[in-house]
């Protein structure tokens, strides 16, 4: 499944300082579909460089951590049971800083 992925808001520095990934995810063993947990393990294992620790925490992402599927707030759409299409566009932001 191709998928656009998105980081900012400092969240770009966990993954080599690239902002945007065009990506392909595979579906796991027979899955019929993608979901946002599935993703976020794809993310991990694939695209995270450094200090992990800074955007998930157990399976899904950080407190502080604003996730957007095709401009929607994930948490309108089942968060972690979010549903994913061809070509969606998933934006991930961190909304921590220091100040």
């Amino acid at each position: 499944m191709q998928l656009t992925l998105e980081f900012g808001g400092g969240l770009e520095l966990l993954c080599d300082s690239v902002k945007v990934h065009n990506v392909h995810v595979d579906l796991q063993n027979g899955a019929e579909k993608l979901t946002m947990k599935d993703l976020l393990s794809w993310v991990h294992t694939n695209l995270i460089k450094e200090r992990p620790e800074m955007f998930m925490k157990g399976d899904s992402v950080r407190p502080g951590v604003l996730v957007l599927v095709n401009d929607c707030d994930w948490e309108l759409s089942g968060q972690l049971d979010t549903t994913l299409e061809e070509k969606d566009v998933v934006v991930f932001i961190s909304t921590l800083h220091g100040g």
